[in-house]
């Protein structure tokens, strides 16, 4: 693995993991009031064409950041719908 991939994985690693948070909070408070769901539908389609474009080029850092922050932000959005 190219040291780039690894400094790649790395910022995958602390902006993913900087969702845990958000998840967290909507998850134990059942609430997500303050949260915009234009926002959330609009990054996910983000994270979503990120994702393709890392498979395109074959990238393992881009594939995983933008696998798990998708799961992430498409719990948000769920919750988000759910605890209205």
């Amino acid at each position: 693995m190219e040291k780039i991939e690894i400094l790649g994985l790395i910022a995958a690693a602390l902006t993913t993991s900087s969702f845990i948070p958000q998840v967290y909070k909507a998850w134990k408070f059942k609430s997500t009031k303050d949260i915009s769901l234009t926002m959330y539908t609009v990054f996910v389609i983000g994270t979503v064409l990120w994702l393709i474009y890392g498979i395109a080029i074959n990238s393992l850092s881009v594939i995983v950041a933008n696998t798990i922050t998708t799961v992430f932000a498409l719990f948000i959005i769920i919750a988000k719908i759910k605890y209205k």
